[in-house]
């Protein structure tokens, strides 16, 4: 497990509540529109990053982490384990303060070098599944 109880908690609940998704456009069918959605509901700014810069939720969206003109306190992520450890680095060289890779996203070298450069993290865990346990 990548992650305890006390890292999901504080990454939900501490960390801040802008969070960007890294995978997220207007496809309906994949997990990333659905747990956006589930954010939003729990009062977290979703910022949609993907190379269509499609505008999700009403978000505007990024064509990457880098083009986001202001801070992100999270950055979860939805893209492939081969393609995990890219957007782990870009979290750190961004400034973000956690970061979250979704069920089956599991990289662990990144989990290391992102944990080594002082961030939160936790890997294959669905943030939608965990904030409602919060109670």
């Amino acid at each position: 497990m990548y992650g305890d109880e006390t890292s999901v908690r504080k990454i939900l609940t501490e960390l801040g509540d802008t969070w960007a998704v890294v995978g997220l456009s207007n496809n309906r069918q994949r997990a990333a529109y659905g747990v956006a959605e589930v954010l939003q509901r729990f009062g977290k700014r979703v910022v949609p990053v993907h190379p269509k810069a499609e505008t999700v939720h009403g978000e505007q969206g990024y064509a990457s982490l880098a083009d986001v003109p202001f801070d992100v306190d999270v950055v979860d992520v939805f893209v492939n384990s081969e393609l995990a450890g890219a957007v782990a680095d870009e979290a750190v060289a961004k400034g973000a303060r956690a970061l979250w890779f979704q069920l089956g996203v599991v990289d662990e070298a990144a989990y290391d070098r992102t944990r080594a450069a002082g961030l939160d993290m936790v890997m294959d865990r669905c943030p939608a599944i965990e904030i409602p346990r919060l109670g």
